[in-house]
C-alpha cells in the first residue's frame, strides 16, 4: 500500500535544497506526485506531495528533517491520503478591484471550490482612499477538463457585480499555447 506525505520547506534560497531533497526522495524509493517551488526575495518555498511504502516514507521524513537542520530550513511534513493528479486543461486569469468588503475572499474562494477551480497564484493589495478600503486582486486559476466556462464566468461576474466590483476574466486552454519539443 502506498502512503502519501506532504512536504513544505522554506528558507534562504540555496541551489542545494532542491537537489538534496529530490535525491533523498529518489534514494528512499519514493515518487514526487506534484510540487510547487516559489522564490520570495532571498527566500524560497517548496511544497510537494510524495508517495512510497510506509517504511520508505518514514525514512524520507527522517532524511528530510536532517537536510533541513543541515541547511537551516523550516520543514513541515504531514501524512495524507487520496491524492489525485490534477487534470489541468484551463488557465483562468481573474482580476478585480473596487471597494473592499468583509468576507469577500472567503465568499470568492467558496465559489471557486464549488466550481472545482483551484487557486494557483494570488496577489491582493488593499489601500485606503478617502477613508474607504479598496482592493485590487489578481488570480491565476486552474480548471479541469469538462469545465463549464460560461457558467463560471456568469457566476463570478454576478458575484463581483453584486458587490460593486469591476473586473476581467480571461481563459487559456492548455493546448492553445502548448509548445512541445521531443528528443
Amino acid at each position: 500500500m502506498q502512503h502519501e506525505l506532504i512536504i513544505n520547506i522554506m528558507g534562504l534560497d540555496n541551489p542545494q535544497v532542491l537537489s538534496k531533497v529530490t535525491a533523498s526522495i529518489s534514494n528512499n524509493k519514493c515518487n514526487i506526485l506534484d510540487s510547487r517551488h516559489a522564490k520570495y526575495g532571498a527566500d524560497f518555498s517548496l511544497s510537494m506531495i510524495v508517495n512510497g511504502s510506509q517504511s520508505n516514507i518514514t525514512a524520507l521524513e527522517i532524511n528530510c528533517s536532517k537536510i533541513c537542520v543541515e541547511l537551516d530550513l523550516l520543514c513541515m511534513m504531514k501524512r495524507t491520503t487520496g491524492h489525485k493528479q490534477q487534470n489541468i486543461e484551463n488557465y483562468i486569469r481573474l482580476a478585480f478591484s473596487g471597494h473592499d468588503t468583509s468576507g469577500l475572499m472567503e465568499q470568492l474562494t467558496m465559489i471557486l471550490h464549488q466550481q472545482k477551480v483551484n487557486v494557483h497564484a494570488l496577489r491582493q493589495k488593499t489601500r485606503t482612499i478617502n477613508k474607504q478600503s479598496e482592493v485590487d486582486c489578481k488570480m491565476i486559476l486552474l480548471a479541469p477538463t469538462g469545465f463549464d466556462r460560461a457558467c463560471f464566468d456568469n457566476t463570478i461576474k454576478h458575484f463581483l457585480n453584486d458587490l460593486g466590483l469591476h473586473g476581467k476574466i480571461s481563459h487559456t486552454n492548455k493546448e492553445d499555447n502548448e509548445y512541445i519539443e521531443s528528443w
